[in-house]
């Protein structure tokens, strides 16, 4: 599972980041200082758990899960915490599980293993006669051509008879659009370049070919970047 660390302290935060990356089924995609930094990265990278303080400076962790449980589709809350006396007020505001700090590796896989993961998004692609169902999480970027899209994936090349707009609406912000032909995956975005012609171009994971971005499209771009 996708899991966004939020904390006030950089050592918490780093102790959780390194608890996770110990866990083979789970990756940290994020960290955030409040709730503030919580509430624009859950709305961006869409994580499928958090694992939340409660006392932070300015939107506390009891106001963020607030506004995380009002959201459509909204990640699973784990609060840690060094009160034990908010336990009611957290399960109350939508958590799932509560953590005393320090937090030790046994009881966060613990608190994990209990969260079902939701069903993680992909497409149908065709190859001629053949079809893959192949995870979004996959998908390098997708480049319209006629009436068909070709969505480039860490597996090959595959076909999808479906528009680039209906791909950006349905999938947004994991597919970033940076040309009107071009959707890349959001999460394998590196870098932007310029060429010696000023012409920009995203360097992509995975990815050999110079992405182009349009000029209209470029803050945008840039933007994602600047905000990890």
């Amino acid at each position: 599972m996708n899991i966004l660390v939020v904390d006030d302290e950089p050592l918490a935060r780093a102790r959780l980041q390194r608890l996770i990356a110990a866990m083979p089924a789970h990756r940290c995609i994020g960290e955030a200082a409040d709730g503030e930094q919580a509430l624009a990265l859950c709305q961006r990278l869409r994580p499928d758990v958090v694992l939340l303080d409660i006392r932070m400076p300015g939107i506390d962790g009891m106001a963020t899960a607030r506004a995380l449980a009002a959201v459509p589709g909204s990640p699973t809350i784990v609060f840690t915490t060094a009160y034990a006396d908010f336990a009611v007020q957290a399960f109350d505001a939508g958590a799932v599980h509560y953590l005393l700090k320090p937090v030790v590796a046994a009881r966060l896989a613990q608190a994990l293993e209990r969260i079902t993961p939701p069903l993680a998004p992909s497409l149908l692609l065709q190859r001629g006669a053949s079809s893959q169902r192949v995870l979004l999480a996959d998908v390098l970027y997708m480049q319209a051509d006629a009436k068909y899209l070709t969505v480039h994936t860490v597996h090959g090349q595959w076909l999808l008879e479906e528009s680039l707009a209906n791909m950006e609406q349905r999938f947004a912000p994991r597919l970033l659009r940076v040309h009107r032909s071009l959707l890349i995956n959001a999460q394998r975005l590196r870098a932007v370049h310029r060429d010696t012609d000023g012409h920009a171009w995203a360097e992509v994971e995975d990815v050999s070919a110079r992405l182009p971005v349009s000029r209209r499209l470029l803050g945008v771009v840039q933007r994602q970047l600047e905000d990890r």
